[in-house]
């Protein structure tokens, strides 16, 4: 008997097509890639931080590739254009009339890559892409392909010459994941890996059709009315800390429901726990806070604030 699209065995059978084949290639980004399985289940997007060289961009290909989706990498520059993301109009000769010329934004998987360094008028043109999920050309608009994720990353080192992402467009990723340089294995194991002639590939081994029922499986999940309420105690909790000057939205805190609810489809689950929230608490908050600058002056980092938060709240029975 075949299982339905609702059955959370169905997700954690596809979490585990995708795991198992991106391990071929991929080395030491378990959470990383947890984190975007997450935003994709929740038709979220994320931003991904960390230092050139560590997979992003090939985790983000190799991803497309299993699951069946397109793919378009944008190079986020100081000169780039909105219209180099969404598109235009040109003049046609033969029709002699003004045709769309669809920009790289209308594919399945974008990677809005050193996304931090185009201006904000060039960033903010992803903004009505990944909140509506469609885009305006000279007046038209024109619906983009289902599914549809933005992964975009940022280079922590370098920030000359670059342009910090305001509060209104860090809103819009679910996630933000931090990703670190690999321990001593997982160097050896990339080495091993890459330090010849020959590459790795991966296969197809998920539709877009499927990927597309298991976003509709997270209304099947239960979010009980304590759990309801464990998330606006530490919503609340978090506003009332002396360190945070600006606390998370109620789109943070739906954000926080819709990740529990996904982590809880990928353990086999149709029903949120207190551990599923705590698991998607730091990723999903980090980016919604502002720290005081007397905070900010002192050191301190969300991370310590958001686990002092968890710390303080009740967690329901």
């Amino acid at each position: 008997m075949s299982m339905s699209s609702n059955d959370p065995e169905y997700v954690y059978g596809i979490w585990l097509k995708l795991k198992d084949e991106v391990a071929k290639v991929i080395v030491d980004l378990q959470e990383a890639l947890e984190e975007i399985f997450i935003c994709l289940i929740a038709q979220g997007h994320i931003l991904l931080e960390g230092p050139p060289g560590i997979a992003k961009t090939t985790l983000a290909k190799t991803i497309a590739k299993i699951l069946d989706l397109s793919f378009s990498r944008i190079q986020f520059t100081p000169d780039l254009l909105p219209a180099d993301i969404i598109g235009t109009k040109i003049y046609d000769q033969s029709l002699k009339d003004f045709i769309t010329k669809k920009g790289p934004i209308f594919a399945n998987l974008i990677l809005a890559d050193e996304i931090n360094r185009a201006g904000p008028k060039t960033q903010s043109a992803l903004l009505e892409a990944m909140q509506e999920r469609q885009v305006t050309i000279e007046g038209e608009t024109f619906k983009l392909p289902e599914p549809f994720m933005v992964i975009a990353t940022e280079n922590p080192i370098e920030v000359e010459g670059t342009y910090a992402l305001p509060s209104a467009q860090l809103d819009r990723f679910l996630i933000k994941s931090t990703i670190d340089f690999p321990p001593r294995e997982a160097y050896r194991d990339v080495i091993n890996k890459y330090g010849g002639y020959s590459t790795i590939s991966v296969e197809t081994r998920v539709s877009r059709e499927e990927i597309i029922n298991i976003q509709k499986a997270l209304d099947n999940v239960m979010l009980s009315n304590d759990l309801l309420n464990y998330i606006v105690d530490l919503m609340e909790e978090i506003r009332g800390d002396r360190r945070v000057k600006w606390g998370v939205s109620p789109r943070g805190a739906i954000a926080v429901a819709k990740a529990a609810k996904a982590w809880a489809l990928m353990n086999r689950r149709d029903y949120v726990t207190p551990e599923d929230i705590k698991r998607v608490f730091y990723p999903v908050v980090n980016h919604r806070i502002i720290l005081t600058s007397e905070a900010l002056f002192e050191g301190i980092h969300p991370r310590e604030v958001l686990e002092d938060v968890l710390s303080r709240v009740k967690v329901p029975v």
